[in-house]
């Protein structure tokens, strides 16, 4: 895995993870089975997970030679009121905890809603309470990097310009990209050739440096999308999503990273990826 640009995998455990051992040390063993080589731990809905548990993700997945990182709850939110910030706080400084304890080095989470304000409006409050666990997540020792991901709808926070934003403001901090989001976002069927990509990740190098797209922290699925934005994963081959430029702008750019997928195929497009790319990249 160490020579490739980049290491598949799935947002969640693989379909096929066996009941025994079961749990996220059977995913890290099953994925390595299935040939791939990352995992994103779904704590979608909360994180209940003890020390013990999370030593034994960590252990198996340095055996195995598979990248972890988290996706934290989904009820997190930059732009919370006042009074419910300290909530959504605690869940992404949780995940963050345990998440580094189970080996992870990256903290995947939702931004929030703009809650009807402009971007600029919202963007400092958002920026100034990331910061602050950043902070903390350093000074207690805390190496991970925490990843606001590129959102579906045109009325969350999290757009591309959004998670550039947060990067560039605070070390520690680096975007998700969400293809498959990112493509759905203004409900137009944009953000789905050649050119749009690689403008995107030429400003990518440029507000995040050159070494950013050396460690990028990509989700793919094919998508359904309305005039909102986002309504559905979907498996890649029943969406108009073109994988093919994605990956032939990843490729001309030099990227590395992971990719990770959200489709409802988990494994089996996770696979289809990995060849895809080989035969782009020309990497065997």
């Amino acid at each position: 895995m160490a020579g490739q640009s980049f290491r598949f995998g799935t947002v969640g455990s693989p379909e096929s993870t066996p009941k025994k051992p079961g749990g996220s040390v059977g995913a890290v063993q099953r994925l390595r089975e299935l040939g791939l080589g990352a995992l994103e731990l779904g704590w979608v809905q909360s994180v209940r997970v003890g020390e013990e548990t999370c030593a034994a993700i960590r252990t198996t997945a340095g055996e195995q030679d598979i990248a972890v990182s988290v996706h934290a709850p989904y009820f997190i939110n930059l732009n919370a009121e006042t009074e419910e910030w300290p909530k959504s706080r605690k869940r992404l400084m949780d995940a963050a905890y345990y998440g580094n304890l189970a080996g992870a080095t990256d903290i995947i989470f939702h931004p929030g809603s703009y809650f009807g304000k402009p971007a600029e409006e919202v963007l400092p409050l958002a920026i100034e309470r990331l910061e602050g666990c950043a902070s903390e997540l350093r000074a207690a020792g805390n190496p991970v990097i925490l990843r606001p991901e590129t959102m579906g709808k045109s009325a969350m926070l999290g757009s591309f310009e959004d998670t550039l934003a947060m990067g560039a403001a605070i070390p520690g901090v680096l975007p998700c990209l969400d293809f498959a989001h990112l493509h759905a976002r203004m409900g137009d069927g944009s953000m789905n050739s050649y050119a749009e990509w690689a403008k995107a990740l030429e400003a990518y190098g440029k507000a995040l440096g050159d070494d950013a797209l050396k460690h990028l922290h990509i989700h793919l699925s094919g998508i359904e999308y309305g005039a909102k934005g986002e309504k559905n994963h979907l498996p890649v081959a029943e969406a108009d999503i073109d994988v093919g430029a994605i990956f032939k702008a990843l490729k001309d750019f030099g990227c590395r990273g992971r990719i990770l997928n959200e489709s409802p195929l988990l494994e089996g497009d996770a696979q289809g990826y990995q060849q895809r790319w080989q035969e782009i990249s020309g990497e065997g």
